[in-house]
């Protein structure tokens, strides 16, 4: 197989997309002849820089293939880390490039739009010598695991928001509330719904010591800036929205409030349950929704939002609607994989379904081993086996998490069974080193919102 000059070997194409082009698969076979050194660094919050180095070839002959090589890379170290400033290092035509592609007017327009709202500055991308790169300056820091005292744990999700009085490390009650914070642009909505839930919390113990909150989104200290929990929120009313999870802890009491990803509280309740770290919790639900914990059991300070990273170079793939980029991860690992495999299978959906009822649609000819179905959760799987490989590169995996409504049922089992199949007969040495795995037992009594309920340290 051949891309831009770039000679790559598939063993196992997905039957229902041949044109697949696995990013990391190719990037592998793309630097074996690349030898120019190159460096990027990726500015964000608090003076924390991340950098990479890695090489191009340099020549006339692969300057297309340079650029798709660096545009790509710096798009997935933009979703995966997150900053408002990328200094390329060593190569300035491919700086230039992006340069132009990163403005309000560029191909990346939706990607400068976010990451200024992000972080309340214009997104730059700078040309710099190798000599010039920017020193990296990271800072993990620990997340959770406290479990004394009482404490009010919330889940707050796009369909319902869960919550849990727990009282040193147990769960003694749970609730879940269906709420529909995605089509309201009054934030009390969401205001109300939450101290709601907080006050039944807290009506189950004798005192409030601290609450944790897993929330969809991006978060500075707790404050959303950008959450799809608040998206038909004017950013008029933005103000009221950042403040929104600490005003909500405020009318329980002076206790700690502290507001994470729900990606990283996902693998936070991985290495509560498996007590170990390095683990990538990753949902296919709506969404693709990733978190991660190194071998500390510390969060990055990385956004993680692979949703919108590119998985695929397939310059005909399906674009993400909201993001407008083609061959990212949410079109991969969600709902949304299933339903545009189906067709392709031969399978008919009613354009009346909701996603969610087209999903189960699929899932329930799966369970009665229709062999389309089947078809689709095994693409899905060898899409998962080729993305280990890439998201390796860039985290320090040993345990990935699936889980999310795709990995239900024997859906769900052949997703898993084929990712490792692949993994074993292509890359035996890193199917050695990530177990990808379901969720075990101890871990889905964790639960998102318990797990959520150990972030505040409540020691005086």
């Amino acid at each position: 197989m051949e891309y831009l000059g770039v000679n790559y070997n598939l063993k196992h194409v997905p039957a229902l997309d041949p044109e697949f082009i696995p990013f990391g698969v190719w990037t592998d076979a793309y630097l074996k002849g690349a030898k120019h050194p190159i460096a990027i660094a990726v500015e964000r919050d608090k003076g924390h820089v991340s950098v990479r180095q890695t090489f191009i070839h340099g020549t006339a002959e692969m300057a297309e293939a340079d650029y798709r090589y660096v545009e790509r890379y710096v798009k997935f170290l933009l979703w995966s880390i997150g900053g408002f400033r990328v200094s390329v290092c060593g190569c300035s035509g491919i700086a230039q490039q992006l340069k132009a592609a990163y403005t309000a007017e560029g191909v990346r327009f939706f990607d400068y739009d976010f990451f200024q709202k992000l972080y309340e500055r214009e997104l730059e991308i700078i040309d710099l010598p190798l000599s010039a790169c920017p020193s990296p300056n990271e800072s993990p820091r620990p997340i959770g695991g406290h479990m004394d005292g009482c404490r009010i744990g919330f889940d707050a999700g796009g369909s319902d928001r869960k919550v849990s009085a727990v009282i040193d490390g147990v769960c003694v009650y749970s609730e879940e509330v269906v709420w529909h914070p995605k089509t309201q642009s009054d934030p009390q909505y969401q205001y109300e719904g939450i101290l709601d839930s907080f006050r039944t919390a807290a009506s189950k113990m004798p005192q409030v010591d601290g609450i944790g909150i897993s929330s969809a989104g991006v978060f500075i200290g707790n404050a959303p800036m950008i959450s799809s929990l608040f998206i038909k929120v004017p950013r008029s009313r933005w103000d009221e929205v950042k403040t929104i999870y600490d005003r909500a802890g405020a009318e329980i009491g002076d206790v700690p409030v502290v507001v994470a990803n729900d990606g990283d509280v996902t693998a936070l309740a991985g290495a509560m349950g498996m007590d170990c770290g390095s683990i990538m919790g990753l949902a296919m639900g709506t969404s693709e929704a990733v978190g991660y914990v190194d071998k500390d059991k510390n969060v990055l300070g990385w956004i993680s939002e692979l949703a919108f990273a590119p998985v695929d170079l397939n310059e005909e793939a399906m674009a993400d609607e909201w993001s407008t980029d083609i061959g990212v991860g949410c079109k991969y690992f969600s709902q949304d994989a299933v339903i545009k495999l189906a067709p392709r299978a031969g399978i008919e959906l009613d354009p009346d379904l909701t996603p969610a009822e087209k999903l189960k649609a699929v899932q329930e000819l799966m369970e009665q081993d229709d062999p389309r179905a089947q078809a689709v959760f095994e693409t899905i799987g060898i899409y998962l086996a080729y993305t280990v490989v890439l998201y390796a590169k860039f985290y320090d995996i040993h345990h990935m998490m699936v889980l999310g409504r795709v990995m239900s049922g024997k859906g769900g089992e052949t997703i898993l069974a084929n990712c490792q199949m692949v993994l074993k007969d292509e890359f035996p040495t890193l199917y050695e080193k990530v177990q990808v795995m379901l969720p075990d037992e101890k871990t889905r009594r964790v639960g998102q919102s318990v797990a959520a309920a150990s972030l505040p340290d409540i020691r005086k």
